[in-house]
């Protein structure tokens, strides 16, 4: 018996997990060291980068129709 796993529920986890990897620790820097008041600056693009990423996951489990042929 073989298990397979849609794309849209692997995408979902995927986008979790880095998440979580991503913003644990930029969450855990900023809140216990003095310098992490800093990481703050990098935030913003980070958090751009999860939406982008996010996106990027959205067009896998529904990529956009061919064009159509204009001849």
């Amino acid at each position: 018996m073989t298990l397979t796993i849609s794309r849209p529920v692997m995408a979902t986890l995927f986008g979790v997990i880095v998440a979580f990897a991503v913003l644990t620790p930029l969450i855990w820097l900023i809140n216990t060291r003095d310098w992490g008041i800093f990481l703050m600056l990098l935030a913003p693009f980070v958090i751009y980068g999860l939406i982008h990423a996010g996106r990027r996951l959205a067009e896998w489990v529904d990529p956009l129709p061919p064009p159509p042929d204009d001849e």
